[in-house]
């Protein structure tokens, strides 16, 4: 795992659950001088990390900011490559954007672009997505998994399976839902989006970036007005503020391992575990698309991802990309 000296130090002080660790120690284990120890200390003592010395004992963490910096998500990582390498930023254009360089620069499978505040932030359909500071997970995956171009939609379920897992994983008190393609819903309001955007060759996938976006600490007032009625977070559903770090390291365990089961073992799995926490399926919707809107009911999905809509006059449409909006 690529961690800098610092965030080796913070690593370290996390995964001692509060106990004291002496600088000599911390020097000796690391290779460096008990000067440089400190020097970093102070460094982490300005970004929000609080230590206290204890006599004879060395020092003890006692306080750490909510970031989702590489230290703080590594210290929760169970993985065997996803987020191994971590690219943190306090703010960013779009963490997609930063990706698609790293990718093509050969950036390795499960590497994670992770950002406090994006100020481009896009969604599907290149619509503004609101990504306030502090209080979600902005991030993308970068994913080079063994599949030929047209199976690439296939990892958007994927993606959107993992996060459903992550979260029923790790909170009680809410049951996430799918919205078909691509939308995470709590309650009937949208909570998380997933983008997908393929990297390709005729033949073969070059590279995936699968961008997540999470409300996860945000106050109905963290939202602007105009989306307060259709939005939420994990905070609000859960009442209770989430350790955002916790929850990256989650999605990233649940999406190294669908995808290792999609790419071995097919879709079939996926797609049972998809419509099982779908909130599309059985429902009557409106889907529109770039060309047509239709209405229906929502009979299933197909192999390939693809929407199958049961329309009035009993014909079967399939739908490979559209804005569903559910009839009540």
């Amino acid at each position: 795992m690529s961690l800098s000296m610092k965030d080796k130090i913070i690593q370290r002080f996390l995964l001692a659950r509060g106990e004291p660790i002496s600088g000599q120690q911390l020097a000796d284990e690391l290779g460096i001088s008990r000067t440089a120890i400190w020097k970093h200390l102070q460094t982490l003592q300005d970004e929000g990390y609080e230590f206290i010395t204890i006599k004879k004992k060395g020092y003890r963490l006692v306080s750490v900011p909510d970031r989702v910096d590489a230290a703080r998500i590594s210290s929760y990582l169970n993985t065997k490559r996803f987020g191994h390498t971590i690219h943190y930023f306090e703010e960013v254009d779009s963490t997609q954007s930063i990706a698609q360089q790293l990718a093509r620069d050969g950036a390795k499978d499960g590497t994670i672009v992770i950002a406090e505040e994006q100020t481009g932030g896009k969604g599907r359909m290149q619509r503004p997505w609101y990504s306030a500071k502090g209080k979600g997970i902005w991030m993308t995956v970068i994913i080079r998994p063994n599949i030929l171009p047209h199976q690439a939609p296939q990892l958007t379920l994927v993606a959107a399976v993992s996060l459903v897992s992550a979260m029923k994983t790790l909170y009680k008190n809410f049951i996430p839902e799918i919205k078909w393609p691509n939308d995470i819903l709590i309650n009937g309001k949208k909570c998380a989006g997933i983008l997908t955007e393929m990297l390709a060759e005729m033949d073969r996938v070059d590279g995936l970036l699968i961008g997540i976006g999470i409300n996860a600490n945000h106050e109905l007032d963290d939202f602007p007005e105009d989306i307060q009625s259709i939005a939420t977070s994990i905070a609000i559903e859960e009442k209770q503020k989430v350790d955002r770090a916790q929850l990256v390291a989650e999605i990233l365990k649940y999406l190294e391992h669908y995808t290792d089961e999609y790419v071995a073992n097919g879709f079939a799995a996926i797609k049972r575990l998809w419509v099982e926490h779908s909130c599309t399926i059985g429902k009557r919707i409106k889907a529109t698309t770039i060309r047509e809107t239709v209405e229906g009911e929502a009979i299933g999905i197909t192999d390939e991802g693809v929407l199958e809509i049961l329309l009035d006059d009993g014909q079967i449409k399939k739908v490979y990309s559209a804005d569903i909006e559910i009839q009540n």
